[in-house]
C-alpha cells in the first residue's frame, strides 16, 4: 500500500546467522558493506529455509535523529504485506464457518456499490471493482490523520465502483480495509487483536502486530526520502490502512509467517490452495513472482517511505523477506543478488563511482520529450550540475550519470539514454522501453 510512486509500472550488523553451504555468502556481504559505505539502503534481511535462518543482516538507521541503528530487532511497516495476514484470517474464519467466500457484502456495508453483487472472495482477489482509495489525488491531504470506520467507508463509498464485481482484476486497498471490518463485525473485537490472538500468539512471532504510532523506544523504524540528505517522512495514520497495510514485523517474523502458511499450520490445505489459485494473475492476498525457472509465491509492501518484500519458494522450502525504511538503491535489486547468491547465479556489485559533470554538459539534455505512445510528459531541467526529471503530474526525480549520455533514477529503476543529435531521448523502466523526442 502505497501512494507515492514515481511513473508507476530492497556492514553493519549480523543477527544469529547460520550459512547455507551453497549460498555464496561472501558476495552477499560485499553488497550490503557498499550499501552500507555508500548511504544507499537503510533496512534487514532474512533468508530462511525448512524454519532454518541461513542469513540476516541489518543496516542503516532506525532513527537518524537520535543516531539508532539498525538492528536484527528493528521493526518496520511492512504496507500490504499485511493483505497476507488479512487474507489468512479470513480464510480462518471462513474455516470456523463464520463467513463464506461466496456471501455478498450488503449485510456488512448496505451502502456500498454493488454490494448485493460483491463477494467476500471478490475482495480478497482484487475483482471487487471498489475504486482504490489511495488512489484519489486528495489521500494525501488526509493520510496522516485518524480515521473511524464510518469515515473510511464514506470515503470508500465516494470512490464507487469502476467495473462489474467480477469481470476483471484490479488491484484495491479498500477491499482490504473493508475485510478488516468484516472480521471485525465477525468476531466482534478490534482488528489488532485478531491478528493478534489468531496469528501472532499461536506462532509465537515476537516483533508482529498491529501498528499504531511509532515507537522508537520499542525498536520501531523511521521511514526516510533522500534529497541530498535523509529526509524524515511523515507518518500514516495506521486507523487508514488496517489489514490493508497496517502490520508491523521484521524479515524474521516475516520468513516465518510465511514458512507456517506453506506447512499449513495456519490454514488448511484446501484453503491455502485457494488462496494461492490465480485468476488474471492475482491471488487472495498473494501473488507469484518468478526467478529465472522458479516461481515463488508472497507479496510486496509499500506505506510511506518504507518498502518490504516478502517470497516463498515451494520446491527449496526457501522464504526471503526484505524490509527497508529508506533507499536509493533499488529493494528489488537487493532481493535479486540475495536469491542469486542462494541459487549461485551472477550478479553484479555496484560500485556507486560518480561522473564529474559540468553544468553546461547538461544544457543539450534539457527540454520536454514526449511520445504519442507514452502516457506522460518528461520535463529534463537541471540545477548547477545535477539533471533533473519531471513526469506530467508527479514531482521532479535526481537523475545520475552513470556514461555518457546515460542517466538513471536508481529508485524507480528508471534509465534515460539521451541523444542530443537527433533531439530524443530512450526511456527504459521494467522491461518497457519508450522513445520521446524533444519538443
Amino acid at each position: 500500500m502505497t501512494k507515492k510512486i514515481v511513473i508507476t509500472l530492497f556492514l553493519a550488523l549480523i543477527a544469529g546467522s547460520s550459512y547455507s553451504q551453497k549460498m555464496n555468502v561472501a558476495k552477499l556481504d560485499s553488497l550490503f558493506q557498499i550499501l552500507k559505505a555508500k548511504d544507499k539502503f537503510m533496512g534487514s534481511i532474512a533468508i530462511s529455509q525448512n524454519g532454518t535462518l541461513l542469513y540476516s543482516k541489518s543496516i542503516g538507521m532506525d532513527d537518524i535523529e537520535s543516531n539508532k541503528k539498525a538492528s536484527n530487532l528493528s521493526k518496520y511497516r511492512v504496507g500490504s504485506i499485511s493483505k497476507m495476514f488479512t487474507s489468512a484470517l479470513v480464510f480462518m474464519a471462513i474455516e470456523e464457518k463464520k463467513l463464506m467466500l461466496n456471501q455478498t457484502i450488503e449485510t456488512f456495508f448496505p451502502t456500498i456499490e454493488n454490494a448485493n453483487k460483491i463477494t467476500v472472495g471478490n475482495l480478497l482477489n482484487h475483482r471487487s471493482g471498489i475504486y482504490n482509495f489511495t488512489s484519489a489525488p486528495e489521500y494525501m491531504t488526509y493520510n496522516t490523520q485518524p480515521k473511524t470506520e464510518k469515515e473510511m467507508v464514506e470515503i470508500i463509498i465516494k470512490g464507487k465502483s469502476i467495473f462489474e464485481p467480477n469481470s476483471k482484476a484490479d488491484y484495491s486497498n479498500s477491499n482490504y480495509v473493508l475485510l478488516s471490518y468484516i472480521l471485525e463485525k465477525t468476531y466482534k473485537k478490534p482488528f489488532k487483536t485478531i491478528l493478534n490472538d489468531k496469528i501472532v500468539k499461536p506462532l509465537g512471532l515476537k516483533n508482529t502486530y498491529n501498528g499504531g504510532k511509532i515507537n522508537i523506544l520499542n525498536n520501531e523504524t523511521n521511514s526516510y526520502s533522500f534529497s541530498e540528505k535523509w529526509i524524515k517522512e511523515p507518518e500514516t495514520d495506521m486507523s487508514i490502512p488496517m489489514g490493508a497495510g497496517a502490520v508491523v514485523s521484521n524479515p524474521q517474523d516475516l520468513t516465518f509467517f510465511i514458512e507456517k502458511l506453506f506447512a499449513k499450520a495456519i490454514i488448511s490445505e484446501s484453503s491455502l490452495k485457494q488462496m494461492t489459485a490465480l485468476q488474471d494473475n492475482y491471488g487472495m492476498g498473494i501473488f507469484q513472482y518468478p526467478f529465472y525457472e522458479k516461481k515463488s509465491f508472497g507479496h510486496t509492501g509499500g506505506i510511506d517511505e518504507f518498502r518490504s518484500s516478502l517470497a516463498y519458494f515451494p520446491e527449496d522450502k526457501l522464504a526471503v523477506a526484505l524490509t527497508s525504511n529508506g533507499r536509493t538503491y533499488d529493494n528489488n535489486d537487493v532481493l535479486i543478488a540475495a536469491l542469486s547468491a542462494y541459487n549461485n547465479k551472477p550478479f553484479t556489485i555496484p560500485t556507486f563511482e560518480t561522473i564529474a559533470i559540468k553544468s553546461e554538459d547538461l544544457d543539450p539534455y534539457l527540454g520536454e520529450y514526449s511520445d504519442a505512445g507514452f502516457p506522460m510528459k518528461i520535463t529534463i531541467t537541471k540545477e548547477n550540475t545535477k539533471l533533473f526529471a519531471q513526469a506530467t503530474g508527479q514531482a521532479a526525480f535526481p537523475l545520475e550519470p552513470t556514461e555518457k549520455n546515460n542517466f538513471e533514477f536508481k529508485t524507480a529503476g528508471i534509465k534515460l539514454e539521451f541523444k542530443p543529435n537527433e533531439k530524443q531521448v530512450i526511456l527504459k523502466q521494467g522491461g518497457g522501453k519508450f522513445t520521446l523526442t524533444k519538443k
